[in-house]
């Protein structure tokens, strides 16, 4: 039996007291602090809730609660009491994910009450940069145009079918994810190496706040791989995101992607913490 709850819904009265807690750990929280950036602790424009523990004026630990259940800064007491709130409103998210002891303990105490996951992966380092890249960048990645979004889509789809194991493009049809590689071009937040008109390297930009920006979406065509277009072309993109968005690139990245891993220290990632993630 999962403890009574502690939690409560954050409010725009608790806005600034949240921030304060994102900024305990900016790499690691970069994605919730990004979504608050946007849209606040209105329900309505996140998209999502932000659970709360501890008292107004005593905010501990937060909770994402959209499309991911997303733990920040969450010790064990505030992990129970977001599993019981979860528990009891049932399964809403694709994922959680975040720091791996807070998203395993999740885990521990949802997983009698929502069942079956499609995949667990438990040891996800989470890596950043904050200076010039060690290799030397490949100039022929660039920003995306937007009339490139067709040469780009196909790439993002086998990137993410690939990493996550299922198609973008089920259910709609592939509308809603078709809109956010769009976004991302249009906010220069996508970067590709084009060889003859198609895709040979991309990545993307997804979460931003003013001091640390999250790459994702790194991909090369599985025909090229093994010639450094990773490296180089991830290189690139530290560069060029650390001059126009942010002063930090992190990601995360997992365990078992070695060649991914080994990659990124060659740019000169270093690890700085670990995530865990469960899909459904």
């Amino acid at each position: 039996m999962l403890r009574t709850s502690a939690t409560r819904v954050l409010d725009a009265r608790d806005l600034d007291e949240a921030r304060a807690v994102l900024l305990r750990d900016p790499i690691s929280d970069v994605f919730v602090a990004s979504r608050l950036d946007i849209g606040g602790l209105d329900p309505w424009r996140l998209g999502a809730e932000v659970w709360g523990y501890g008292e107004r004026g005593r905010l501990e630990a937060l909770c994402y609660s959209g499309a991911n259940l997303v733990p920040v800064q969450a010790h064990t007491e505030a992990v129970r009491a977001f599993a019981e709130r979860a528990r009891r409103q049932g399964r809403r998210c694709s994922s959680i994910v975040g720091p791996a002891p807070a998203v395993e303990e999740l885990w521990q105490l949802l997983q009698p009450h929502w069942g079956w996951a499609r995949d667990v992966r438990g040891r996800q380092p989470v890596m950043a940069i904050d200076d010039e890249p060690s290799v030397e960048p490949d100039p022929r990645v660039r920003l995306v145009q937007p009339s490139e979004l067709d040469l780009l889509l196909p790439a993002c789809v086998a990137m993410f079918t690939e990493e996550v194991g299922v198609s973008p493009m089920a259910g709609d049809g592939g509308s809603l994810y078709r809109a956010r590689v769009e976004e991302l071009i249009a906010l220069n937040r996508a970067w590709a190496r084009f060889d003859d008109g198609r895709v040979v390297f991309k990545a993307e930009v997804g979460a931003t706040t003013a001091g640390v920006c999250q790459v994702q979406g790194v991909w090369v065509d599985p025909k090229q791989r093994g010639r450094g277009l990773g490296t180089a072309g991830t290189a690139a993109v530290v560069e060029q995101a650390r001059r126009s968005i942010a002063p930090v690139v992190s990601l995360y990245v997992n365990d078992f992607n070695v060649a991914a891993r080994r990659a990124y220290e060659k740019v000169g990632f270093a690890q700085v913490a670990t995530f865990a993630s469960v899909l459904f």
